[in-house]
Order: C-alpha cells, then structure tokens, then sequence
C-alpha cells in the first residue's frame, strides 16, 4: 500500500526523527539528495492562498532535480468540474507525487486513496502537518532536543495549527498545551488520539482555557492568526474573546527565561502577536518559515524512499524475432 503524509500521527516517534534527520542534513547540504532527477514531476496543487507553501515546495522539488508542476485548483475545480478520484487517478499515472493544499481532510484522503503515488498535505481544515515538521525542526535546533520541552499553543485552538501541535508534539515527546477561548477548543477526538501517543512517548497533551497556565514555565510558546482563511468576516467578533491571547511581552514573563516564540505567518502585529515580540530576540519565526524547504525536502525524500511507494516496473516486451522462433 502506497505510502502518503496526510496527518501528523501519518509518521511513527522513530520516523518522525528519521525525517527531521534527514532535514538537518538537508539544511547543512542542499543538493546532498536528487531522487527526483530526471527530472520526475510532482504534482503541486493549491485550492487556497498560499506564499510561503508554494515557495517551500516548488524550490524544494527543483532542488532536489524535479519539476514541480504548479496546478491552480482555482481552475482545476477538483470535486466540482470533475471528481477528485478521477482527478487523482490522471494525475497519478503522469506525476511521481502529489501535494495538495486544500479543505476538509476528506479531499485528500480521497486523493491518496485513488493516487497510486505519495500524497502530501500540505495543509487541510484540520492539519498542518508540514509546518509542524518544520516548526520540530526549528525547535530542535534552538532548544537542542524534542523530547520533555513544553510547548503552548495560544489563540484558536480549534485549528489545524492547534491539531498538528498535539499530534506531532505528542509523537516527539514533548508537553503540549494548546490553549484558547471556551468554545475554541481542539477537535475532542484529536486531543483523545494525542494523549494516547503521548502515553507511549513520554510527553502530554492538553487544553487549557487559561492561557497564563498554558504558557507558565513553557520553553516554546507559538501562536498563529485568530482568523483563519475563509472566516475573514468574523475578525470583528472574534478580537475580544482572544485578547487575553495574544503573545505579549507581559505574557512572555511567565514562559521559562529562554523561550522561543514562532509564528507560522502570516503574522497580524498588534493583533495575536505583539510587534516587539515578534521582531524581538526571542522570535525564530524566520528560522522556521526557512525550515519549510528543508523539512518538505526531507518528506518527499524519505516517502520516495518506501519499497511501497517504488515505481512499478513494466514487463519486458521480447524482441519480435525472438518471438516468433519460440
């Protein structure tokens, strides 16, 4: 069965190291891996605004000897003009790998499901699964280790954001809070499936309304916009109950001395994220939106690297001479 990294917990506590391995690697030597010279293509398709996803990912696959093949879901209509099983089977027997960028979780798990080659979330309703391998990345090399630092999510913890953390957090062995108003609170059947790989590995998850308890004594305290894409329109109603959210530097007193604030951008200064903090010293925001490449790169590689995701090789065809001697 083909391979594919749609969700954090997608990736075992010992696979999860191999990646972020490989993208340590990758980060010291850029064109140290090629396994898509050829070039191969890959199949890089976006139903919603993206900058920092499409820059991470078309650099890597060229980076790595392919040719990333940008697809505007705009125009593409998956699931409209035509359906997205039979889109992933037409783009599967032309492409090496697919990325998506989309909505409900249940679109790409389609796509895998029909794909026949590797799919990568590259972001749905409910994960973000290859920023938080970069943000693991980040945090590693500025904290030296994943395992036991305590890391607090703050603001809408109802997000992908605020899901990927518990999931990907929980499988490093780490200490996750995620932290937001009543009523924004994380899917309960992912906090469930967090604290059950957290029993295995160490580390812990949890919701805590009250942000202060979220961020005392934290090592890595991350935030992102309280208004996600497509809910522009509750920006007003939304600005009150998340105030005694934001990433101040009050607040950030409460977090251990040498904590680390990251932010997956784009950023609102003023908003979830004051400005001082997030172009202070304490931010590592930039180090992490660069991680995207390294940590992308390293996915693609490992997940091109699986016997279940190898090309199939095509029978052989015998000379037309030899067959007609048999």
């Amino acid at each position: 069965m083909t391979r594919h990294f749609l969700r954090d917990d997608d990736l075992s506590a010992g696979e999860q190291a191999e990646v972020l391995e490989l993208a340590k690697r990758l980060k010291a030597d850029r064109y140290a891996e090629r396994p898509l010279e050829g070039p191969r293509t890959v199949a890089v398709v976006f139903d919603k605004p993206t900058l920092r996803t499409q820059v991470s990912f078309v650099t890597g696959i060229a980076e790595l000897g392919g040719f990333p093949m940008v697809v505007d879901g705009r125009l593409a209509r998956i699931g409209e003009r035509e359906s997205v099983a039979d889109t992933a089977r037409v783009l599967g027997r032309q492409v090496s790998a697919i990325v998506w960028r989309t909505y409900d979780q249940s679109r790409i798990e389609e796509m895998a499901d029909y794909s026949g080659v590797p799919v990568v979330n590259a972001l749905t309703d409910q994960f973000h699964p290859c920023q938080l391998l970069a943000d693991l990345q980040t945090i590693a090399e500025h904290k030296g280790r994943l395992s036991e630092v305590t890391v607090s999510f703050l603001g809408d913890a109802a997000t992908n954001m605020s899901h990927s953390y518990l999931l990907a957090g929980a499988r490093a062995g780490m200490h996750v809070r995620v932290s937001g108003p009543d009523g924004f609170g994380p899917q309960p059947h992912f906090l469930v499936a967090a604290q059950q790989i957290a029993a295995d590995t160490g580390g812990s998850a949890s919701y805590l309304l009250d942000p202060h308890e979220a961020v005392d004594g934290a090592d890595v305290v991350v935030t992102d916009t309280w208004v996600s894409m497509g809910r522009e329109d509750e920006a007003e109603q939304r600005a009150k109950p998340f105030e005694p959210y934001a990433v101040t530097e009050k607040l950030l007193t409460e977090a251990a001395d040498d904590a680390i604030v990251m932010h997956c951008l784009p950023a609102y200064r003023g908003k979830e994220i004051s400005a001082e903090v997030l172009d202070g010293p304490r931010s590592v925001v930039w180090d992490e939106a660069e991680n995207r490449l390294h940590a992308q790169k390293a996915l693609l590689v490992w997940l091109l690297r699986q016997p279940e995701n190898q090309p199939k090789k095509q029978p052989q065809k015998q000379p037309k001479k030899q067959r007609e001697n048999r």
